[in-house]
């Protein structure tokens, strides 16, 4: 199963791109989520920085934010290890990897996110998630100890089934421009 993961992925990035195109207002529809998201009260938020058609979460944090929630944005360390995380506040700078990711300085403050909103390419309704296949969510999500993985993504996202290994850590809930959708 692991030999199809290459081409679902490559599938998965051409269908993305043309749900993106369908649904520009993405970003603003899912902030309107934020509630209903059930953040604990004063919790740590993940999210990411899109790169090209990915599903934006920025409304959705910034609506976040305004709730009381501390932001923080991964920060690749090395390429074979869990990511880091950096507060992160509306209008401070960021610098790019050279992975392309958008990242805060190394004076912002080092933080352990509570949640994380995660990037994805395709997930099921079991709570499987298709990455990008750098493995650095699920290597994050094994090393942390309190941790609730949401992923961000366009309902036409969705497949009937994807493959999972032992190493892939589900996603707890997803959050499309539908609603809020919880697996466990």
């Amino acid at each position: 199963m692991t030999e199809e993961k290459p081409s679902l992925r490559e599938a998965a990035k051409t269908f993305r791109a043309g749900l993106a195109r369908d649904c520009p207002d993405f970003a603003t529809r899912i902030a309107g989520f934020a509630e209903e998201l059930a953040v604990a009260p004063g919790a740590i938020v993940s999210f990411y920085w899109p790169m090209g058609d990915e599903a934006d979460p920025r409304l959705l944090a910034n609506a976040l934010a305004a709730r009381g929630h501390t932001l923080a944005l991964p920060v690749v360390a090395a390429k074979k290890s869990p990511l880091h995380f950096r507060v992160w506040h509306e209008g401070n700078p960021l610098i790019v990897h050279p992975f392309g990711m958008h990242e805060p300085p190394e004076s912002a403050a080092r933080v352990m996110p509570d949640v994380l909103l995660i990037p994805l390419l395709a997930f099921d309704a079991q709570g499987t998630r298709l990455g990008y296949g750098g493995g650095f969510y699920d290597r994050t999500l094994a090393s942390l100890a309190t941790k609730r993985a949401v992923g961000i993504a366009y309902a036409g996202q969705e497949v009937a089934e994807l493959p999972c290994h032992d190493h892939d850590h589900p996603l707890d809930s997803v959050v499309t421009e539908k609603g809020v959708r919880h697996f466990r």
